[in-house]
């Protein structure tokens, strides 16, 4: 342990020289956030992706543009130490009465593991917890959240007020009705309750900009009661605003702020305050989502490692391989009591998986940068990760030997004599169930069910599933997305019966595919053979093939044939193309459509 002792002037200049790149890096994140809101007003929906994609680097950016000057200026890697030790201390003295200091923190270990070459978390000269609390930090500017006390009567008028507060530029096509819209729902969720003398609407005092909507976040109190809410407003045809629905309750929130979606941009002064109210909003949301939701990944990356951490420490299950139909490209493998799966990608791939690592790794930072539409799973990357070696099945160990001996290190790296599995690149998603097991489950209950009910179950079960599949694919397609490999395995079910993709080295841009019929057979010969007698390019995609690989079971046929017939016609792949390229960009709601209210004049929607 290195001496208490603060007695480098160099330690300083480093620590404050880190600080103002951290301080570099939000104020230029907040000012990108914050003009989602012009964005939004004036209806820029391509500049709102492009923002949505150019912000995800921001952070790297900054991270080098740091390790750069302090090489420069302070020769920062030739620095002993006691040096570095005391710059850790200068750098927290650095964080009092700082409004984002966990971002900061996590800044700093960024510059510092690249600086000091040491990728692992267990070191002294990095934050491993935090050191600055982010409890009662109080911004100098807007609240974090406006509190609103209407009685029944002024529902509507405080709801007029709360809108009026966001101060967007441009007009309703008709606030007088969403608001009364707005206030019946609310007082239908507090039928034949008494409104208590604390009866209030805690709004946080910006909107959630993703996409085509803005959307307002708060909860409803009234005595002990606590109801989450989201009011999504959205352009009609003729540019003015309106409300298109009412979101109530945790699961209709978690919907919203789901891993399988793309980052919302909201200005935030003290984000560790935002994600406060909001974890009161969906307890069962880890802070690591949150924080990744309002696209503060670096700090989501954090929060999951430590969380991940102290899931080791108080529990001794074993990583295994991971059930299911192994993958071609990914080696996959979990914790049963941990609710993520770990992917790692292999060395060498089977000659009909004409691909490379670089073009893997391109295809998930395409997906963390895209609209994921609620249909793709968010994977979280990284490098040089550690693990205790008795927590890992021998197995396993010999399949990342056999399949992946690049991305394995085995030794004492810190030199306390226990072994540890260091993986050179990972990525790290939430654990969901396999379609394809989902659905045998319904086919072993269907062919001996207990009892009619339990058949009918199993029925509607095996339905929804390919209607939710059918839906997920036309979602990626409004997001010009085509899945590559469309078999069940590649998608699975989330705690909500979502159905999401999560097997990217395949996927493409629709924009970037030909879609095409087969030809008609040119004689008998061709009609018989077994082999592909027609040319195919690169990109050739052709539908109608699909149906022999996903339609064997006459269940899911019916099921498939009855909701998504299209699919199997390149027409329908075609059409979207064309509209894609034509600039147009379809509505992908994060709730039901028979949530919304009906308006006239709203937008086209998929």
């Amino acid at each position: 342990m290195f001496p208490q002792r603060l007695d480098s002037p160099l330690a300083y200049d480093i620590a404050k020289a880190m600080i103002d790149g951290f301080n570099r890096h939000y104020r230029l994140f907040r000012a990108e956030s914050a003009r989602a809101k012009h964005r939004f007003e004036t209806a820029d929906w391509h500049g709102q992706q492009r923002a949505q994609r150019e912000r995800i680097e921001f952070y790297d950016l900054r991270v080098n543009e740091a390790v750069a000057r302090l090489e420069k200026e302070f020769k920062a890697g030739d620095q002993p130490m006691e040096v570095w030790h005391q710059v850790k201390l200068h750098f927290i003295g650095l964080l009092v009465n700082h409004h984002q200091p966990e971002l900061a923190e996590s800044f700093f270990n960024s510059v510092t593991t690249k600086i000091l070459h040491r990728a692992y978390f267990q070191n002294d000269f990095i934050f491993v917890r935090p050191a600055i609390s982010t409890e009662y930090i109080e911004p100098r500017g807007a609240p974090t959240y406006r509190p609103y006390y209407p009685s029944q009567a002024t529902l509507p008028d405080i709801i007029e007020q709360m809108l009026d507060d966001f101060a967007l530029q441009g007009s309703y096509a008709n606030k007088r009705r969403d608001a009364e819209r707005v206030a019946h729902v609310i007082l239908n969720r507090f039928h034949q309750v008494k409104l208590r003398a604390n009866f209030q609407l805690q709004v946080l005092s910006g909107l959630f900009y993703r996409n085509k909507g803005a959307y307002v976040v708060g909860k409803i109190m009234n005595g002990f009661t606590e109801i989450p809410f989201s009011l999504p407003i959205l352009h009609d045809t003729h540019g003015k605003f309106y409300i298109d629905a009412a979101l109530f309750g945790e699961d209709d929130l978690q919907m919203l702020f789901s891993f399988a979606r793309a980052y919302f941009m909201v200005d935030m002064e003290v984000p560790s305050a935002w994600v406060q109210f909001l974890r009161s909003l969906m307890p069962r949301k880890p802070r690591a989502e949150i924080y990744n939701a309002l696209g503060l990944a670096k700090q989501g990356k954090t929060l999951f490692y430590r969380d991940f951490l102290s899931h080791l420490n108080y529990s001794s299950d074993r990583f295994r391989i991971a059930p299911g139909i192994k993958g071609m490209v990914m080696l996959v493998f979990d914790l049963p009591s941990f609710p993520f799966v770990f992917k790692v990608i292999k060395d060498f791939y089977p000659p009909q998986k004409d691909t490379t690592r670089e073009q893997i790794k391109g295809k998930y930072m395409l997906v963390k940068q895209h609209d994921r539409v609620g249909r793709m799973a968010d994977t979280l990357e990284y490098s040089n990760v550690g693990f205790p070696l008795d927590r890992f099945e021998p197995e396993l160990i010999e399949e990342i030997r056999k399949f992946a001996p690049s991305q394995l290190e085995i030794g004492d790296r810190d030199g306390n004599g226990e072994m540890e599995v260091v993986l050179k690149h990972v990525y790290i998603e939430r654990r969901m169930i396999p379609l394809n097991i989902y659905l045998q489950e319904a086919f072993d209950t269907l062919a001996h069910p207990e009892s009619p009910a339990q058949a009918r179950r199993a029925k509607d079960q095996l339905e929804h599933a390919v209607i939710e599949y059918g839906n997920a694919i036309k979602d990626m397609v409004a997001a010009n997305i085509f899945p590559g490999d469309m078999l069940w395995k590649n998608f699975g079910v989330t705690r909500g019966g979502k159905v999401v993709f999560y097997d990217y080295d395949e996927i493409e841009y629709v924009t970037d595919c030909k879609f095409r019929k087969v030809p008609t057979p040119r004689n008998e010969e061709d009609e018989m053979s077994g082999e592909v007698w027609y040319s195919v390019g690169p990109k050739d995609v052709f539908p109608e093939t699909f149906e022999p690989f996903l339609l064997g079971n006459k269940d899911v046929r019916a099921a498939f044939m009855a909701h998504h017939a299209d699919l199997l016609d390149a027409a329908f792949w075609q059409h979207h193309k064309e509209r894609i390229q034509a600039g147009q960009m379809l509505d992908v709601f994060p709730y039901e459509e028979s949530q919304r209210f009906q308006h006239e004049g709203h937008a086209t929607h998929f």
